[in-house]
């Protein structure tokens, strides 16, 4: 016979009440910051779902896994998604910083800017070139992306990111435009990426 501690007992009721509010809460952050930002109704959904295998305890995380996980036979409509839908980039971000910092907000904020790389096998997915990142300790053939996270004292979250383009790429015209980049895209330093993004914080967020 197993006999629980109060504290146990404590920590055991505190679990299961996390577990039946994260289904609502979920949806409630779904409903109220990323979807007002999609236009079609099929795009809208797709991101539920994406968000929602995102989150799964998967060992891989691509499209193949996560449409998988979905319940759909191929990754057609997340690869749609993630590269052709319509969506309002800067106005999803600025409404998940008001959303955070709503929920997080304290005088004891803290923004931390870290980067990250995805090692990549080939040379046509935007950003990639052989480079270094803190994934491996040393250089890889990656793409690497420069993140902000508003942080308190009990909780943090993501609120933006930029993508680090070097200048193999910046500095190739015909290479963006294969790649969809803007023509007005610019060189840009890790340090100026995370300046870029504080700044917008600070300026929604003074």
């Amino acid at each position: 016979m197993v006999v629980k501690t109060k504290k146990e007992q404590a920590a055991a009721a505190d679990t299961s009440v996390a577990a039946q509010r994260w289904p609502r809460l979920l949806n409630e952050t779904i409903d109220t910051v990323v979807t007002p930002h999609l236009a079609r109704p099929e795009t809208r959904t797709t991101a539920r779902e994406v968000i929602s295998a995102l989150l799964a305890p998967l060992q891989a995380k691509n499209c193949w896994t996560l449409a998988e996980h979905a319940g759909h036979p191929s990754p057609y409509r997340f690869q749609h998604l993630f590269s052709r839908a319509r969506i309002n980039e800067t106005a999803l971000a600025a409404a998940l910083r008001d959303h955070v910092i709503a929920h997080l907000g304290t005088p004891d904020t803290v923004l931390v800017v870290d980067e990250t790389g995805d090692i990549k096998q080939g040379k046509h997915t935007v950003g990639v070139t052989r480079q270094y990142t803190g994934v491996t300790g040393q250089v890889e053939n990656c793409q690497v992306a420069v993140y902000l996270a508003h942080t308190t004292p009990t909780a943090h979250a993501l609120i933006d990111h930029r993508l680090y383009l070097p200048r193999t790429w910046t500095g190739d015209l015909a290479r963006r435009r294969a790649a969809g980049i803007p023509d007005t895209t610019r060189f840009a330093t890790k340090t100026e990426l995370a300046r870029q993004m504080i700044a917008a914080a600070l300026e929604q967020h003074p």
